[in-house]
Formats: C-alpha cells, structure tokens, sequence
C-alpha cells in the first residue's frame, strides 16, 4: 500500500516507552519512533522494523536494509538479534567503518552500515500489535470498531454494514478481503487482514482523515498470528464456521478456536453471534463477553429456539408474510425479538437464504451499536454493491443465459450459492469451478459433491494452481462432482474436464446459448471460487485474470459465432 495512504501525517513515541511496553530488557536511546513495519522493503525514515522469523528465512536477514532505508530500532528475537550481530561481525572483520557495539547491553546492536538499538523479545509478533497501537496512538480507540468473522460471509457482511452505516450518517473505513477503504480512497487488498503494523497504520489514517466508524473482516489466520492485536472491537460477529484453511490450522478444532478468540475482552467489548451451525451455538458456551444470538432457522412460535446453552435465541428470522420472494433478487423477511415486543421488516438485496443470515446479522449489529430499529431498516433498505458476490455480469433474458461469478470456494459456500440459484432459473443450472492449489486439498472432492448436488452442468477447472499440477487438482474434484451422482434422478447431469479458466467459462457459456431455444428457458451460468479477484497464480506467477471480463469476453465471442 502507498505509504501516503496508510501511514497518518502525525504519530510517534518514544523507544523508551516501547521498550517498557514490550519487556525488552536493557537500557535504550531517548528517541522517537514514529511508523513501524515488519517488511524490509517498506519501512520510512523513523520506523521500528519488526523483523520476525518466517517459514522459510528469518526478518533479521533484511534488518540492514531496513536501517539503510531509515528504521531507528528493530524489535526481533534471539534468533534475530544473533542474526543480526552475525552480519555486524562479518561487516566489521572485513573492515565496515560502523560495526555492532554492546553499548546497549545483551539487548541492544548495531545492524551492519549503522548503528540501531535491538528490542529482544521472546516473541515479538505477539508484541507486535500493541506496540503499532502505540506508536500511532491507539487510534482504535477512537474509532467504532466492528470485527466480522466466520467461514463464509464476512466480506458481503462487512459491505452490508458499511453501506448501512454510511446510510446512518457514519464516516466510515473498510478493511477487508476485496480492498481498504478510507473515505472515498480505495486500494486493493492483498490480505482478508492485514499486519498488525498496516491495521493500526490504517486506524490512524481512518481518524486523522475523520472517519469514525471502521468495518473490518477479521481472519483466523490475523487471529492466530496476532495481526489484530492491540485493536478492541465494539461489536465482533460470527456468521458460521464450515471446511477450509485446514492445510494452516490441521483440525476443525483449531480453525473454531482460532475464531472464538476475538469473543473474548481482549478483543471485543460484544458479540453477535449466528447459531444456525453447530459451531456458533458452541461458541456461545466459550464466548467471554456479552453476545447477542442470532438464528435464521425456522421454529414453531411456540417453541423459541435454544442454544446449547439452553437459553432463548434473542432474534430469529421470520419470512414476510404474503410477500413476494424473487430467488433472483433476495427477499423480504422480519427480524423478531425473543421478547414479542420489537421486530424490523427487512429484505435481502441478494439471492439466498445465507444472505438473509447476513443482513440479519448485519442489523444485529447495528441494533447493538445502538441505532434505533426504524432508522436500521431504512438504512439496510439502500442495496449495497459487494464485488464478486452473487455479482450478476449478464442480467439474461427470455433466451439469453444469466451469469452470475461468486467467490464460492469452500463445499458449504458452493452448495448455498447453487441452492439460492436453483428456483430463480428457468433452464439448465451451469456450474464453473475448480479448487485452488497448496492449500486445504480434504475439501476438495467435497466441492465437487455440492456443485453436483444442484447444478445440472459442472464444468471443472483451473483456480489458482499455484505450485501443483492444475490436472491433478481437476481430477479431484471431477471424481467428487462424478461421487455425486449415483442415483436415476441425477442421470442427465454432466460433469465435465473443462480445463483452462477461460476455455471452461467460454464452454459453458457457448452450452447455455446452445440450450437457450430450449422449451425450460434460459440457462443460468454460474462462475464458482474467484470472485473478485483480477489474477490466477499459476508457478509463482500472478497472470491477469478477471472471471467477470472472462464471461463478457464469452459472450462476445458466442454472440458474434451465433450470429
């Protein structure tokens, strides 16, 4: 990110209070830091450099070029501190006119080229946050913080309320999958979270530019690795929790603990939490601050539904009555007090009973902020736009096929998104999809199962391959599309090798005009796994790649063939 952008015009403190804050053993220099970063390569003339172990080379291999660049400390490790006075011996028996010093004591030296003090620490990303939070003054402080997480929906959640929330008269900022936000600036986002250096650097650019309310999505890998330290959310939501990141956290049972951690006071003041899974009501149990319930299943009026607790759900979701669903374009729906006396009347911009759970959520969440009922629903009336998501490219027609790219990438995110797509569609249902590589592969064949649930094409393809072999990833998740159907009411299904991205959509696409004439009506084309992304890495290589370029240059190309 420029550092025009994230970095505030104003910060600073003073390396002795960083010291004191990090249990950093040793005298220090009176100086002043004013910025921090943990990449070498973006460091700015007053910055504390964080140089951390990585999975492959240690930060402190980098610290030198750090300093050349302007860093007046480095907080590190043991490890890194050795490191580093390695480089700083070698540079001084070659003859560098500035070599490491003990001035500062075990815990203080000199990088090679210059002179810096050392902040040792037994782990520093764990220091991290706070210590960024300091240096630009705690500006979550000042700031309404609102955290998202869970498996599927947070970023169509983040976009739902910050639309709202503007709508409410809010200035807001954005952090989230798709890209940051501060006022009317934009920049794309490379992360669902960011370093904790770039968070607290962002908070502070949101205030010192007059935001005050900040939408955040909030990853199990950022609550794992500390990125969101240092940062307490006024309201921290959970949407659900299904298959996906297990190459990085090994179980089910890791990923769900990952998450429960921002229900706790050292990251949130409250909750919202979806008990429509089993893994929210669980988290009700392990939650460590007040959190609201939240569910979207359907009870008996009768009979409140519990959680596993055995406490009343605080608000449930009621279809509107005698209103007219339109699987294309959401629908309408009340939001209902345990206690009788409060409802809202709602509707979802987008198709699907799963976003129904997110609008719901994100009017809890309001609700909780203390908005007054009237004023969230006026607010949650404005359509929101979130890239990527149920994102209709090709609106369609009487014969015309509908395309519509969705960042689906997990088996429960497929199986919802074909379903909320199913009644809406006249004709044939056309799945594209494929699984991304170096990453969770146990998910993989179950990706193919729940597209072969519900579409009655499945064209499989290349993700983002990575480093494996893009055939290898195919067949995988071919064999679980093929898994699926063994039954006679599934027969007339396809399931298609449909190779390279843009060769698959562009079949797919060719398919549905094909079948257009037929007597069911148009098709649906459904583009599965990317999303907003504008990019496929293929062997280390990010190449452009846009699934919503890729379908109107599909249509282009069918139309003129046709014609």
């Amino acid at each position: 990110m420029p550092p025009d952008l994230i970095r505030p015009s104003t910060s600073g403190v003073s390396l002795r209070a960083l010291a004191e804050l990090s249990g950093a053993a040793g005298p220090v220099p009176d100086l002043r830091v004013t910025g921090a970063s943990l990449d070498s390569r973006t460091v700015l003339p007053g910055d504390l450099y964080a140089a951390l172990p990585g999975f492959n080379v240690h930060g402190a291999q980098f610290s030198a070029d750090a300093v050349r660049l302007g860093a007046v400390a480095v907080l590190t490790d043991a490890a890194g501190a050795a490191v580093i006075r390695g480089q700083a011996g070698s540079a001084d028996s070659a003859g560098a006119p500035h070599a490491a010093h003990s001035a500062h004591s075990a815990h203080s030296a000199a990088p090679p080229g210059t002179e810096v003090p050392l902040l040792v620490v037994d782990d520093p990303r764990a220091r991290l946050g706070q210590l960024a939070a300091a240096i630009y003054g705690d500006p979550g402080a000042d700031l309404t913080m609102v955290g998202i997480t869970g498996t599927n929906g947070k970023t169509t959640t983040a976009y739902l309320l910050e639309s709202a929330l503007r709508a409410l008269g809010c200035s807001t900022g954005l952090i989230g999958t798709i890209e940051t936000r501060v006022g009317k600036e934009r920049l794309d986002s490379s992360h669902t979270t960011p370093e904790a250096t770039d968070v607290h650097a962002l908070l502070a650019v949101m205030r010192e530019r007059g935001a005050d309310t900040c939408v955040m999505e909030v990853s199990s890998h950022a609550l794992d690795q500390h990125r969101v330290d240092g940062v307490v959310y006024d309201v921290a939501l959970f949407t659900n929790l299904s298959q996906d990141h297990l190459d990085y956290h090994g179980s089910m049972e890791d990923y769900f603990a990952a998450k429960a951690r921002l229900f706790t006071p050292e990251r949130s003041l409250s909750g919202v939490v979806c008990v429509d899974d089993e893994w929210g009501r669980r988290l009700i149990d392990r939650a460590t601050v007040p959190v609201t319930t939240l569910t979207t299943l359907p009870t008996p009026t009768s009979e409140p539904t519990p959680t596993s607790t055995g406490a009343e759900v605080d608000w449930s979701v009621v279809p509107r009555r005698g209103a007219a669903v339109d699987g294309a374009s959401g629908q309408p729906f009340h939001l209902v007090h345990r206690s009788g006396d409060r409802s809202l009347s709602l509707a979802s911009h987008l198709p699907g009973d799963f976003n129904v759970a997110n609008t719901a959520i994100a009017a809890v969440a309001l609700l909780s902020l203390g908005h007054e009922p009237a004023r969230v629903e006026a607010a949650l009336a404005v359509p929101p736009s979130v890239p990527g998501r149920m994102e209709v490219v090709a609106p369609g027609g009487t014969t015309d096929p509908r395309c519509i790219v969705d960042f689906a990438h997990t088996p429960d995110a497929i199986d919802v998104a074909l379903a909320a797509l199913r009644p809406s569609t006249r004709g044939r249902l056309i799945a594209v999809l494929g699984a991304g590589g170096d990453r969770d592969r146990g998910k993989r064949e179950a990706m193919g199962r729940a597209a072969a649930r519900h579409a009655d094409i499945v064209v499989v393809t290349d993700d983002n391959p990575r480093s494996e072999d893009p055939a290898e990833i195919r067949r995988t998740v071919l064999a679980g599309a093929r898994s699926a159907v063994t039954d006679g009411s599934a027969v007339a299904r396809e399931i298609i090798d449909g190779g390279a991205r843009s060769r698959a959509i562009s079949s797919a696409i060719a398919m549905a005009l094909r079948g257009s004439s037929g007597s069911d009506g148009a098709d649906t084309v459904v583009v599965l796994g990317k999303g907003h992304e504008k990019g496929q890495e293929v062997n280390g290589v990010k190449h452009p790649f846009d699934d919503r370029e890729a379908v109107r240059t599909a249509l282009r190309a069918a139309e003129r063939t046709i014609r």
